[in-house]
């Protein structure tokens, strides 16, 4: 499921004047708003991104605001013009103009309304759009109106309501869409998923109570908590009618098998070779498998991962697809960290990822 873009068009947090030097120095177009750096020498402002002839490190002052600088006796760069709003931002808020008009459209939008209204033509709108936000604008019109249909389940009401409030008109088109996004049937996936079998197992590690589960397509899901059974009722409420199953000698074997994964990775067979029942959209899909590809004991970042699936200015995209992983370890966005190397953003808990990340780079 893609999740809505930060309406406030936030940019990466550069923590010290090390990362934003770092920064300054590889001209990273992501740091633009986040901070300003300033020429004693030449009493000039500049983007972090501005192509001017770089500067040497004594000479250069970090500030947070343009007003900032320009107070402390700066004027503004003639090339990168840091006083005017940034490319990137106005990009960014079309972009989520555009998203907000797609959720609150009866009707799927064209994109030639879309790029209308963003002032752009429909080519440069559509690469635009699918740059920051990872996917197509007709892409994330289905991944909300398959939200829609779930909340609308979720409240219980009628799958007929679901398909109406999620602006289908036609039933077979509803279900096609809706099937292929819950991975069943919406009367299926309203009642819990009957039929289904799914066997879990809760065991212990370092890192608290850790749940595996799997269908017989493969694992489903692999969560850390603190309370095992919290986790368990978690896996129910998910699939308040499918059979869930307990453990039998084999499935005990593969729960121990992810615990020495995490516990001592270095010396267990990694578990890119087990089978896993992934759902998502396309691109959460692409992101999965390139976490898969990072080394133990590597880590990549975001924007790197956005790289790699051949997005390279979808790392905010990326960060999303990670924290919607349900597959810890065997999926793991654990290795993904931000531009300055600092770890952060764990749905598990930034501990775990630390603790996750110290073994592997023993290993």
């Amino acid at each position: 499921m893609v999740s809505a873009l930060n309406t406030s068009g936030s940019v990466p947090v550069f923590a010290n004047d090390e990362a934003r030097w770092a920064a300054v120095a590889r001209r990273d177009r992501n740091a633009d708003g986040a901070f300003y750096y300033a020429v004693v020498t030449t009493r000039v402002y500049c983007r972090p991104s501005c192509p001017s002839r770089r500067a040497h490190r004594d000479h250069v002052r970090f500030y947070t605001t343009a007003d900032e600088a320009e107070r402390a006796g700066f004027r503004a760069c003639k090339r990168c013009r840091p006083d005017e709003l940034s490319l990137s931002i106005v990009h960014t808020r079309a972009v989520v103009a555009a998203c907000r008009s797609i959720e609150a459209a009866e009707q799927p939008h064209a994109l030639a309304q879309l790029a209308r209204a963003a002032g752009m033509s429909e080519h440069y709108f559509h690469r635009i759009f699918k740059s920051i936000m990872g996917v197509t604008p007709q892409a994330y019109g289905k991944a909300w109106q398959a939200r829609q249909v779930r909340e609308e389940l979720v409240r219980g009401g009628s799958v007929t309501a679901a398909m109406y409030a999620a602006g289908y008109n036609s039933n077979s088109r509803f279900y096609a869409d809706a099937s292929a996004r819950l991975g069943m049937t919406p009367s299926a996936w309203q009642a819990g998923g009957p039929g289904a079998d799914i066997r879990f197992a809760v065991g212990q590690c370092s890192l608290g109570a850790i749940l595996v589960a799997a269908t017989d397509r493969g694992i489903c899901a692999i969560q850390f908590g603190d309370e095992p059974e919290l986790l368990v009722q978690e896996l129910q409420e998910r699939f308040a009618c499918a059979h869930l199953i307990g453990a039998d000698a084999a499935f005990e074997a593969l729960v121990a098998r992810v615990v020495g994964q995490v516990e001592t990775p270095g010396d267990c067979r990694p578990l890119d070779d087990l089978p896993l029942d992934i759902r998502g959209t396309a691109f959460q899909q692409r992101v999965w498998a390139a976490l898969r590809e990072i080394p133990l004991g590597s880590t990549a970042t975001y924007a790197q991962i956005a790289q790699r699936i051949g997005q390279p200015q979808a790392a905010r995209a990326v960060a999303r697809a990670c924290a919607a992983n349900d597959i810890a370890v065997a999926i793991p966005c654990h290795r993904v960290v931000r531009t300055d190397g600092s770890v952060s953003g764990y749905r598990w808990g930034i501990e775990r990822k630390r603790m996750l990340l110290e073994r592997e780079a023993r290993s």
